[in-house]
């Protein structure tokens, strides 16, 4: 039987899975705060988060991740046409990384509870999506 050739990963798709992986691992800071304040038994019971008993820099850890998995669901469509379309340059290879980077440091300013720095974060990451739309539109 033939082997399926194996498609190389390009730097879109490589920061892509690195984002997603990030994203899905959010929640663990949140959740040993959890356990901590409601106890293991508690946490695997279902304790509400909303329960006030969590610290407030997890509860702005779970509005964080709440937020990071809102945009990846706008980052990993544009990424994939990207690469469907065959469409790699400086500007999607750039801003692939730039995108993972903004979006761990606004998981990070989100949870410590620094406004300015969250948006300015935010930013970066929502630039780092136009560039890459900007880039299948032949903008750039």
């Amino acid at each position: 039987m033939r082997q399926p050739e194996e498609m190389p990963v390009t730097t879109e798709l490589y920061w892509l899975t690195l984002t997603a992986l990030m994203t899905a691992l959010f929640w663990v800071p949140y959740v040993l705060d959890r356990i901590a304040a409601t106890g293991l038994g508690g946490t695997l019971a279902g304790a509400a988060p909303e329960s006030g008993k969590l610290a407030d820099w997890a509860q702005r850890a779970i509005r964080a991740h709440g937020n990071a998995i809102e945009n990846l669901a706008i980052f990993a469509p544009i990424v994939l046409t990207a690469h469907v379309l065959g469409i790699s340059n400086a500007a999607t290879r750039t801003a692939v990384v730039v995108y993972f980077f903004a979006r761990l440091a606004h998981y990070a300013v989100y949870a410590a509870g620094i406004p300015v720095a969250r948006t300015l974060a935010f930013t970066a990451g929502w630039l780092a999506q136009i560039a890459i739309i900007a880039s299948i539109l032949r903008w750039i």
